[in-house]
């Protein structure tokens, strides 16, 4: 059987496979995101998680590979990952007392097979105050992540207020649809 390849370096993405219970090897390499300017918002994460995957293929061709991508959309923007504090601040401050979307596109390919997906999930935030915005951005530096925020963090515990949708597919990875996909596309159970 062809060994599984985690093509990314997020730590949480790692975990949640982890978690899963498949066998896996971390690999991953730098990635330019280029994203085509007629795309619909809501198809930039599974349109650079494909972009990923077929780069990937040519360096790994006799595994499975998987990746993905996270995207924050607001108001039909997309947030990305802040460059510094204050990008990060103005993130979250568009962020707060409102709900936003979060959405993770994935793709699995093998050499004869290429499973793309993505998942949606709504996040709403309470209002934030400036002081709670600069403490976490000081204490958690949250410039590897989409939106500013990473759910599992201190932010997510004191101002997500509710979620509609998969709370793994905010952390980066739709874990429900991974393990579905695996099992019923690729026929890979956990070991």
């Amino acid at each position: 059987m062809n060994k599984i390849i985690l093509a990314s370096n997020s730590p949480r993405r790692k975990e949640l496979m982890q978690q899963l219970g498949f066998g896996f090897e971390v690999k991953s390499e730098d990635f330019d995101e280029v994203i085509k300017m007629d795309l619909d918002v809501k198809e930039v994460s599974k349109y650079l998680a494909e972009q990923k995957n077929d780069q990937y293929r040519e360096l790994f061709s006799n595994e499975i590979i998987v990746t993905a991508d996270t995207v924050v959309i607001i108001a039909g923007q997309i947030l990305g990952k802040p460059s510094n504090a204050e990008e990060a601040k103005q993130m979250l401050s568009q962020l707060s007392n409102g709900t936003h979307s979060v959405m993770t596109g994935v793709c699995i390919s093998s050499n004869d097979k290429k499973i793309s997906f993505d998942d949606s999930t709504n996040v709403s935030f309470k209002n934030l105050e400036a002081n709670e915005i600069d403490f976490y951005i000081n204490k958690f530096k949250p410039y590897d992540k989409a939106g500013a925020y990473g759910i599992q963090e201190w932010i997510g515990m004191i101002g997500i207020e509710a979620i509609e949708g998969s709370y793994y597919n905010v952390m980066g990875l739709p874990v429900h649809k991974v393990y579905d996909c695996f099992k019923n596309e690729f026929a890979i159970t956990p070991c």
